[in-house]
């Protein structure tokens, strides 16, 4: 059975999903400050705030809101923070690769920036298999960076830009007149 995957701008309502993506997994707290429905919509906000230079994409599998991928702080370098993450019931499944894939290619084409960073704790290999497929180069580690669990953890960086070749992660192969990208997975 196939179910139709969409990468749209968020909206704040999808703040039940986004809520349920955070309570799912524990390490989602590194991703934002969601506890309730209400700080769910504040964090919604500020991803979609074109006034500090963030877009931010849900990526809908079927019905729900399965993930978010992103990019925050547009400036005067063309240059942005890339992000993403997924529910856990939708991982594995290459979704989150090809919806980063295709955000960054629109990013770096008509989004109008020339460079995508990003960082992942060293710890969490799944998200740089999620950023090399989304064309990402390593560029360099920062050493015990972040507290995760009490303990100080390095953090991996990435960066794309604008020249980079094209990654061989296939994009969501249509864009509708009303800027929706769909794609159909097994």
């Amino acid at each position: 059975m196939q179910r139709a995957v969409t990468l749209r701008p968020l909206s704040t309502q999808d703040a039940d999903e986004v809520l349920a993506g955070f309570l799912a997994d524990p390490q989602m707290q590194h991703q934002g400050d969601v506890r309730d429905r209400d700080s769910a919509t504040a964090y919604i906000e500020f991803l979609t705030s074109a006034e500090q230079g963030n877009a931010g994409f849900g990526v809908q599998v079927g019905a729900r809101c399965a993930g978010v991928v992103g990019i925050n702080g547009a400036d005067a370098h063309k240059l942005g923070w890339f992000f993403y993450w997924m529910h856990p019931d939708f991982r594995g499944q290459g979704i989150t690769s090809r919806a980063a894939a295709t955000v960054a290619a629109w990013a770096l084409s008509t989004g109008g920036f020339q460079r995508l960073e990003l960082g992942h704790r060293a710890n969490n290999p799944a998200s740089g298999r999620v950023a090399v497929a989304a064309g990402f180069v390593p560029e360099g580690l920062e050493r015990k960076k972040f507290i995760h669990q009490g303990q100080r953890v390095d953090v991996l960086t990435y960066g794309r830009l604008a020249t980079d070749p094209a990654p061989q992660t296939p994009l969501l192969p249509r864009v509708d007149h009303d800027g929706t990208i769909r794609l159909a997975v097994g």
